[in-house]
């Protein structure tokens, strides 16, 4: 790299992480005192696998709706354009542990869906670009490695 780029994940060495992994990518500390912690949710190695857009776009539903089963300080779940992984934006100082802890028990929750939440054309800009079979592969892919979720660096 020869300059420091303004986006944090440009800033990363992909070829030096190993997937899937769950790391702080970035803390702000807003003018009113609150903290915002963004976690980069990393389900596949870069540049050596990607998740199908079906696939994103479900859990990308699923992991939104049912995680704020189970915290009220999430703002945002969000999909990275390489279709790796996810950015989770919650309120306050990071910990990742207690991250990993939620995002695991998010991706069960996962598990036991029967539809994809708002997988229509009411609720959502492409209803028909699901697959619920794909964030569930997705998902249990991630939770058989949840013992090194907190190793970023091979």
């Amino acid at each position: 790299m020869t300059q420091k780029m303004n986006v944090e994940s440009f800033n990363l060495d992909h070829t030096k992480v190993a997937a899937p992994f769950i790391r702080v990518a970035d803390v702000k500390h807003l003018p009113a005192g609150d903290t915002l912690t963004k976690y980069d949710v990393r389900f596949c190695q870069p540049n050596a696998a990607h998740l199908e857009m079906p696939a994103v776009h479900s859990v990308e539903h699923s992991f939104a709706e049912c995680v704020r089963n189970h915290s009220d300080a999430v703002i945002d779940f969000g999909p990275m354009g390489c279709q790796t992984g996810f950015y989770l934006i919650m309120v306050g100082e990071p910990d990742v542990p207690a991250t990993c802890d939620l995002v695991e028990t998010t991706l069960k929750d996962i598990l036991t869906l029967d539809a994809v939440p708002a997988a229509n054309t009411t609720q959502c800009g492409w209803g028909a670009h699901h697959s619920l079979e794909g964030a569930q592969a997705a998902a249990r892919g991630m939770l058989a490695h949840r013992a090194e979720w907190e190793q970023v660096m091979a």
